[in-house]
């Protein structure tokens, strides 16, 4: 399914921000609202935020005039859904209110038209049924600030179709969104855990804590800005309590506390004022911590969401400093399935000790949470460095990751070729200096030698690999990078080598492979002054194959794949190891290892088929052998 004219429904903030992403992007919009003057206003919005980047030097002029020229507006849904390839509900969280929208644009919209709500309470199931188009319905559950905020839940209703669901991821990821991946259940993954935590705040309050405490312990247990109190001051007490309204149906736990329903319908804010008693940390953080544990436990239970996109959700939707499952794994499980069993010893069945949690805790397994996404397309291994709240920057955890998945390819037999790109905005955008920053002199030496041996790893990787280059490709990202055979690379990548102006140097081969590949002078130039540079100065340097516009950088990474893929593997492979072995021997050795390859190629069922083939004018099917 081709996207590429998008109808939002809706002008207020989510919806403004939802059309400001996609023009932004290079998608056509039409933005819908019920009256000339909401329009007004929401284009009024957009345009006052792109102004705000450009003041700050974030956005080009001509780039802002040009994303304003891809946004219509209209006050007929009609209108609004003509010619539309996807619509994005975002109305009034009201379920007859979205009815009356879905049936209208039903009318209207072309068969092919995906629908999507923004719903974050509503049952995506539910408001398909308005539609002759179920198969073609899912969710798109943005964040606010919908033009910034990375994250975008993408809900799977029970007849979404794998090919509407598969738009909709891809159209997300166009957008330089984060995606997760939920099923159709009451909070989807991150309200899910997320607006218990503030209802059981206020529990702890009935219970006699006082508000600054209560917010001092959240923010210090889970390494937040804002405590529960403070956070519904900010987002509105009518957000949290209509939101915990919706969870209601999961159970009794889920019931809305009494203390904030009486909050709402006084419509009056929480009281911050006052000194926290350290002394009643401990007791408020093993209940938070046991609520919070609990139920993202229960969402990979019940298949809602996996472990590593609940986390996900964490960091990249509400800016934890980190998700549950690392949480749980830095206490250790066996430590947090002892909180989770303390709330259950207060609630009974109503909140149930989650089966998985209890056989990681017998043995303080931790949580499987992996930061490098590998998926099978047929002989091609796509691998996504997931860590988008960071913009992918690089430390233990994703190297070992990537070295993990180097091997899974190796051993693959059925892998020819692996594709490496980042999720978000960013490839790669470099180490994590926050991590960085405490690393000794010796520890240094192990993590650069580590991340020395895993860009080695690409290297030698008996199979081709092509980096899809699709945002910011820094330090590490772009040592990564070159030390892959191919490079393509979108026209909104920028690259650069400036750990000179961290005080150290680029220590993952960069200091090598650039010279090798755009000769002394120029990486002298380019790791010397740590300047950033273009995708197109990167093409004319030779270190990138290809630009591409964003929207076609990683069907054309695949489809590069695709085609090596249909090729002998075995020569493919022999010619790689030729060259990777070859290029920095003296001629006479390197000829001598070329002629070892080709006799290699030579003795393969392969080579017997390929010839066989082309002399019966045929296609040829490759054994690998």
């Amino acid at each position: 399914m081709a996207i590429q004219r998008v109808a939002v429904i809706g002008s207020g903030n989510m919806g403004s921000g939802i059309a400001q992403a996609c023009a932004a992007s290079g998608f056509h919009v039409v933005m819908h609202d019920v009256k000339p003057e909401f329009v007004k206003k929401g284009l009024d919005r957009i345009r006052d935020q792109l102004q705000k980047r450009v003041d700050k030097g974030k956005l080009e002029a001509g780039e802002m005039q040009a994303t304003l020229g891809r946004i219509a507006t209209t006050t007929s849904l009609a209108e609004a859904a003509q010619g539309t390839d996807l619509v994005i509900e975002a109305v009034f969280e009201e379920m007859k209110v979205k009815e009356a929208v879905f049936r209208e644009l039903d009318q209207h919209a072309p068969a092919t038209c995906v629908f999507a709500t923004n719903t974050s309470s509503l049952s995506v199931n539910a408001l398909a049924q308005f539609t002759a188009r179920a198969d073609r319905f899912g969710g798109l559950h943005f964040f606010n600030p919908a033009a910034v905020n990375v994250l975008v839940e993408v809900i799977r209703g029970s007849k979404t179709s794998d090919a509407t669901f598969t738009a909709l991821l891809e159209f997300s990821r166009k957008l330089g969104k984060g995606p997760i991946l939920t099923t159709d259940s009451p909070g989807f993954a991150v309200n899910r855990f997320f607006v218990p935590f503030l209802n059981e705040a206020c529990r702890l309050h009935e219970e006699g804590f006082d508000i600054p405490t209560i917010d001092a312990a959240a923010k210090e247990a889970f390494g937040i800005g804002m405590g529960p109190f403070e956070l519904m001051n900010f987002t509105g007490i009518p957000i949290a309590y209509h939101a915990q309204g919706s969870l209601a149906q999961l159970g009794p736990f889920y019931k809305v506390s009494p203390l904030l329903k009486k909050q709402f319908e006084a419509n009056q804010l929480w009281k911050l004022e006052g000194a926290p008693n350290p002394s009643k940390f401990h007791a408020v953080k093993e209940r938070l911590l046991g609520v919070e544990l609990g139920i993202a436990c229960h969402l990979v239970e019940e298949g809602v969401a996996s472990a590593a996109d609940t986390d996900k959700g964490a960091t990249t939707g509400l800016r934890w400093a980190k998700g549950p499952f690392a949480l749980m794994n830095d206490l250790g499980t066996r430590e947090a399935l002892r909180l989770v069993e303390q709330v259950h010893a207060k609630h009974g069945e109503a909140f149930r000790v989650p089966q998985p949690l209890r056989q990681l805790g017998a043995s303080n397994a931790p949580w499987p949470v992996p930061k490098v996404r590998l998926e099978r397309r047929g002989h091609v291994a796509l691998a996504t460095i997931d860590r988008p709240e960071a913009l992918n920057a690089l430390n233990w955890d994703v190297l070992r990751d990537l070295h993990h998945v180097i091997a899974q390819v190796r051993a693959d037999p059925a892998v020819r070729v692996l594709v490496l790109t980042g999720e978000g905005r960013a490839f790669i955008s470099g180490a994590d200096i926050g991590v960085m920053a405490k690393v000794s002199a010796v520890e240094s030496r192990a993590y650069t030698k580590f991340g020395q041996q895993v860009t080695r790893e690409l290297d030698l990787l008996e199979k081709p690999v092509i980096a899809a280059v699709n945002g910011f490709c820094f330090g590490g990202g772009l040592e990564l990078a070159l030390a892959c055979d191919i490079l393509l690379a979108s026209d909104k990548a920028q690259f650069g080598l400036p750990e000179v102006t961290l005080g150290i140097h680029p220590g993952f081969g960069g200091t090598q492979r650039l010279p090798r590949l755009i000769g002394r002078a120029k990486a002298r130039e380019l790791i010397y002054t740590g300047d950033r540079f273009s995708a197109d100065r990167a093409e004319a340097l030779g270190i990138v194959n290809r630009v591409l516009p964003h929207d076609q950088l990683l069907p054309e990474a695949l489809k590069l794949a695709e085609r090596i893929a249909s090729n002998a593997p075995i020569a493919v492979q022999q010619a790689k190891s030729a060259m990777a072995h070859g290029l920095d021997q003296d001629m006479d050795t390197a000829l001598a290892l070329e002629a070892d390859s080709v006799t290699v190629t030579f003795a393969s069922e392969d080579r017997v088929e390929g010839m066989r083939a082309f002399i019966e004018k045929r296609k040829a099917e490759w054994k690998g052998k």
